[in-house]
């Protein structure tokens, strides 16, 4: 069996799946949808198959976690994905390919879930921003490389799905060299004193302000990716300029979730969190202001990635210094809920707020969320005895 050194890289090759998946299934079928002629708001609903499939599964994570342990968690979750991927080119019909994203969605969830508790229960406090950042960084990766495996349409409509399907199986595999272990036996006694509904009623009071960013975070992917297309295109620009635009995003973030994870252990995860969220809210003041360059907008998602593309890893981070290890598999659960309501609000709010204000930017809408997180966090002073990253 491998070291635990080994075993951290393994979960985060894992995460890098999960980012790919995702990252490829929304652009992909995007397409593959508009070239079948399929109604825009059909393929905008068609896309919250896989958020709803992350919703859906995560109140039934835990109790298959304490009982059966991490790695079957895990491995359970990447069959899904694996599968999934696989079938997508056998049957093109609406229905199947929705059911075939929701699967993904659980599966992805219980990778998440699965190798997200696992790093931090595992982590030493005095990495565990850092640890946490390679987490967020492998996921945004393979998020960026995601929608290049459209380019592999003009060959073939099946070979993304294909290779997706390979990719999985290849790093999934790894995980046989990884022996099994289950949450701390403080979590276990914790787990037959009180039940699940106690635990989350518990981890909500101390923790709450912690989800916050990884809200946000579901909010702003969902809305760049789903959303600001429509826009851009509304206000003159065209595909190709805009394709190149939105990965800027995702690629920002992976240039400094590392620096910030190491910055949040040192002068503690509130004071980076309020930074990057005034940075980011500059930042998209800047796009509102000059949305007709196209050099102010690749600016504006670049610089605004690599500032508020780590709310995710931080939010984690921030959530395991508030709460105690009995309660980190519940918060890592409601980390997950809390950026799958982002991810399925994002894209509806956005798009009723085009609809009512057709002549207002809409960055707005994303100023106003970010700006709404700046307040509550900076007024939010949680003095809970397991937070000392303040």
């Amino acid at each position: 069996m491998v070291s635990a050194n080994t075993r951290f890289w393994i979960l985060i090759s894992l995460v890098f799946i999960s980012g790919f998946s995702q990252g490829m299934i929304l652009p992909l079928m995007g397409i593959i949808l508009e070239q079948n002629n399929v109604p825009s708001s059909i393929n905008g609903l068609h896309a919250t198959g896989l958020y709803i499939g992350i919703l859906i599964a995560s109140p039934f994570m835990e109790k298959p976690l304490r009982k059966f342990g991490f790695k079957p968690l895990i491995m359970a979750g990447g069959v899904l994905v694996f599968l999934s991927m696989a079938l997508f080119p056998f049957w093109q019909a609406l229905w199947f390919w929705f059911i075939l994203r929701l699967t993904i969605g659980i599966g992805d969830n219980m990778l998440h879930f699965g190798t997200q508790t696992w790093i931090t229960t595992t982590s030493a406090k005095e990495s565990r921003g850092k640890n946490i950042s390679f987490y967020g960084l492998s996921f945004g990766l393979g998020f960026t490389i995601g929608p290049l495996m459209t380019r592999l349409l003009e060959i073939n409509q099946a070979l993304p799905f294909l290779v997706s399907a390979a990719l999985s199986a290849l790093v999934l595999s790894s995980m046989f060299f990884v022996r099994n272990k289950w949450p701390d036996d403080d979590d276990i006694h914790t787990s037959s004193t009180s039940n699940s509904l106690s635990r989350f009623i518990q981890t909500g009071k101390i923790a709450w302000v912690a989800f916050l960013p990884a809200f946000g975070y579901g909010f702003l992917e969902a809305t760049l990716h789903g959303i600001f297309p429509v826009y851009g295109l509304r206000i003159g620009h065209d595909v190709d300029t805009l394709s190149l635009i939105i990965p800027c995003f995702a690629a920002g973030s992976i240039v400094t979730q590392i620096p910030l994870g190491i910055f949040s252990d040192r002068i503690g995860r509130r004071k980076i969190l309020l930074v990057i969220l005034a940075g980011g809210f500059a930042c998209f003041l800047l796009a509102a202001a000059f949305e007709t360059s196209v050099i102010a907008l690749f600016t504006a998602f670049t610089v605004s990635g690599m500032l508020v593309g780590s709310l995710y890893s931080l939010s984690i981070a921030f959530m395991t210094d508030l709460l105690p290890a009995s309660l980190l598999p519940a918060g890592n659960l409601m980390i997950g809920i809390s950026f799958s309501i982002g991810s399925i609000t994002g894209p509806f709010l956005s798009g009723v707020f085009m609809d009512i204000f057709p002549g207002v930017s809409f960055f707005n809408v994303i100023m106003f969320i970010l700006a709404v997180l700046l307040v509550v966090i900076y007024f939010k002073h949680d003095k809970h005895p397991q937070y000392s990253a303040e």
